[in-house]
């Protein structure tokens, strides 16, 4: 597949010129013939270089809830940045973005920060400082961002490296990261109940925080088994741990509560990026007061010369003011579900095995099988050839999903029925060419 048209050639053999691989972060970069170029986007589209629309489910890898370049948070940001963007001091516009999430999500205190790494960085030293101790249990399959505490046996790991469910092991996803870390890591199969509540009584006195995506997030969306949130729940309650939701993605997706309101379950600590702002570079911890108040000035460290900047925290205060006003968790709902819904009649007319995974707002789907994925380790089972060519075919066609089928499909407010409609005809038209 040749994605690149002349312009967009021509832009990215530049691109290589002045950074590795021409990009700046590894996941998009797709090859020097193939990695595209995006020159805008408007609602549920994006047009890339050479003026080729796409439809768009990638979404930035989630973050457009309300769709590109929505009008009102642009108009808001722009309008508030003429008198400045950055004070070293408090502002209103951090003020209201931290009322809104605490308002919508019921946390009772929130710090700002500028990505979902930072986020998790900062929450996992919260919950050190908090309890004296340093080991964090993760579970296979999770990305919890770019920082070295975390990068280990994520979606994007070697599954046969892993080990077996009963002795998994801990596989770095990255060169550079210290040996040392993985000290500070304990390993647990998502969806495991059994295993997680061994372990867990087995380090309790090390254990300063379980870090969890409530779905996974890089792995189709695949949501968790009945018990698994409320086991974490007991088990940190019982032994004095702090619970980490990251709700990079699902914060202000799967409701405007996040996951904590979407499965009834309250963390010690949870961390939004991604639709905080609609695209705009902004993030948040919130969680408890008790845990919250551990930042003290003097004793534990939560600084970032970005934090809470007027840009940020103006989008994300205004794209909380639609969500808490308009529909958009209801919309994004819907279109959502004509998509999966249509996606798994298509595929079943065409005797093609499959199972449908996730939620409306983020969902997937396995092929060549129909028993549902508990983890990582099921998901790689899967057709990754027929879901290949299907996705390439549907780029070809002006559809733009992840090609990797563990990244989920995206959804927005911007994807009416006709922009679903015209995804599901070239979904069919994608999926005969490819068998």
């Amino acid at each position: 597949m040749k994605t690149q048209g002349e312009k967009a050639r021509s832009i990215f053999k530049r691109a290589l010129e002045v950074f590795p691989y021409g990009v700046n972060s590894n996941f998009r970069y797709w090859g020097d013939d193939d990695s595209i170029v995006i020159a805008r986007g408007k609602g549920p589209y994006i047009w890339d270089a050479d003026d080729k629309r796409y439809v768009d489910y990638r979404l930035a890898f989630g973050p457009m809830i309300l769709g590109h370049a929505d009008e009102r948070v642009v108009r808001h940001v722009a309008e508030v940045m003429k008198d400045g963007t950055l004070y070293a001091f408090t502002s209103p516009h951090e003020v209201e973005a931290g009322e809104r999430i605490k308002r919508m999500t019921g946390v009772d205190k929130v710090r700002l920060s500028n990505t979902g790494t930072e986020a998790t960085m900062h929450a996992i030293r919260i919950a050190r400082a908090h309890t004296g101790r340093e080991k964090i249990l993760k579970f296979e399959g999770q990305y919890h961002g770019a920082h070295d505490y975390v990068l280990y046996s994520t979606a994007n790991s070697d599954t046969k490296a892993m080990g077996s469910k009963d002795d998994p092991q801990l596989v770095p996803i990255s060169t550079g990261v210290p040996k040392a870390i993985e000290d500070l890591l304990v390993l647990v199969p998502y969806n495991d109940l059994e295993r997680t509540e061994e372990t867990v009584e087995k380090h309790k006195d090390d254990l300063a925080a379980i870090i969890v995506e409530p779905v996974l997030g890089n792995v189709a969306g695949i949501v968790p088994v009945p018990g698994f949130l409320e086991k974490l729940r007991e088990l940190c309650d019982r032994y004095g741990i702090v619970l980490i939701f990251d709700e990079v993605k699902t914060g202000f997706r799967l409701a405007n509560g996040g996951a904590q309101e979407y499965f009834n379950i309250k963390a010690d600590l949870v961390t939004y990026a991604k639709s905080l702002g609609n695209g705009f570079p902004v993030a948040a911890i919130g969680g408890k007061e008790s845990v919250m108040m551990t930042i003290e000035p003097g004793k534990m460290i939560h600084t970032g010369t970005y934090n809470g900047n007027v840009i940020g925290a103006a989008a994300a205060s205004k794209t909380l003011e639609i969500m808490e006003n308009e529909p958009v968790i209801e919309q994004v709902y819907a279109a959502g579900k004509r998509l999966m819904n249509g996606i798994d009649e298509i595929l079943t007319r065409h005797g093609v095995p499959h199972i449908m995974t996730g939620t409306p707002p983020m969902f997937g789907f396995a092929l060549g099988t129909t028993v549902p994925p508990l983890d990582v380790r099921d998901y790689g089972e899967q057709d990754h050839e027929l879901y290949a060519k299907i996705s390439y075919g549907l780029i070809d066609r002006g559809i733009m999903p992840e090609t990797d089928g563990r990244e989920p499909w995206f959804l927005c407010a911007a994807h009416t029925k006709d922009v679903t409609d015209e995804t599901l005809t070239a979904f069919e038209d994608s999926l005969k060419a490819a068998k």
